[in-house]
């Protein structure tokens, strides 16, 4: 799978490249009141120091310096829960989190169709605490001239503190699956481009996670070898994606040689990062077919 040094030279490009066409700069906002967040228990990152901090960027909602997992429920109303539960991981380059866009809605559009959904504020690299340093600091990764974090090539490692909140994620949902209406075994994971990676990282090294479902929305295609209890893949990405556009299909290939079911969603446009934001491009639609799928897999009722 991609290093975690390639995910972060990629996301800033994508921050850089987007910010320029849209001259939509990272404005600073309070940390929104998150009533319902439950601290995973997963610990801190030794190498944290700076304090969580939130900005608004594109008309959404991000944060970043996540130093404690946390994860929100979102239930769907009684009398309509399906028993299904997805883990619902933000993209961000491991940098920053698209709460908003990639978290919380996607997490209110599962509830109302019947699936209990939550959102896992995973932890993060760190990164300076002021927004003029952490600007600074993404320019000179994307120019070539900081230090980039040494790679494993290993995602296993490189992303043990992530894989243990999600993996801490699936524990508390089982814990507490009677309170919350969900089966035991009916929970799936679904991650855009960096929480994509989690996902994938999560289902092929997360010891006892035992996902029923994933989906890869925009996140790396290279091939894997494939547990032999793998679950049912879903996977949507646009073929004008900048990053995994034309790095080729390994993850689906790896999957159908593994006589595993996958759907793989190619949609002509949409770029990076679509996400729920609506456009005018057929890549709109992925969380419907995603919705489809699940029926299909009797996640959803008919």
């Amino acid at each position: 799978m991609m290093s975690i040094s390639r995910i972060l030279v990629l996301f800033v490009s994508a921050i850089s490249a987007i910010a320029t066409a849209q001259n939509d700069k990272m404005t600073p906002i309070s940390t929104p009141n998150q009533p319902n967040a439950i601290v995973l228990g997963t610990g801190q990152l030794p190498e944290a120091t700076a304090d969580e901090a939130w900005h608004s960027q594109y008309g959404s909602t991000f944060a970043r310096n996540v130093k404690i997992a946390t994860l929100t429920p979102f239930l769907p109303a009684k009398g309509k829960a399906t028993g299904a539960a997805v883990i619902v991981a933000p993209g961000g380059g491991f940098l920053t989190l698209s709460m908003e866009n990639e978290g919380w809605n996607v997490a209110k559009a599962l509830a109302k169709k019947g699936v209990a959904a939550f959102v896992l504020k995973y932890r993060l690299r760190p990164t300076p605490p002021d927004m003029a340093g952490f600007e600074d600091s993404m320019k000179r990764m994307f120019s070539g001239t900081a230090r980039r974090p040494a790679g494993t090539q290993d995602p296993a490692t490189e992303l043990a503190p992530q894989i243990a909140d999600a993996v801490a994620a699936f524990q508390l949902i089982r814990t507490r699956s009677q309170e919350w209406n969900v089966d035991p075994n009916k929970i799936g994971m679904i991650g855009f481009s960096a929480g994509a990676m989690l996902t994938m990282s999560t289902a092929l090294y997360g010891k006892d996670a035992n996902l029923a479902f994933l989906g890869n929305i925009y996140g790396p295609l290279n091939s894997v070898v494939v547990p032999t209890n793998a679950p049912p893949l879903f996977i949507a990405l646009a073929a004008d994606d900048p990053f995994f556009g034309n790095a080729g299909f390994g993850l689906i290939e790896s999957w159908k040689a593994a006589k595993h079911p996958v759907e793989f969603h190619l949609y002509e446009q949409g770029g990076h990062g679509f996400g729920m934001y609506p456009k005018e491009t057929t890549s709109t639609g992925w969380f419907e077919a995603f919705a489809s799928w699940l029926r299909m897999h009797g996640y959803i009722k008919k």
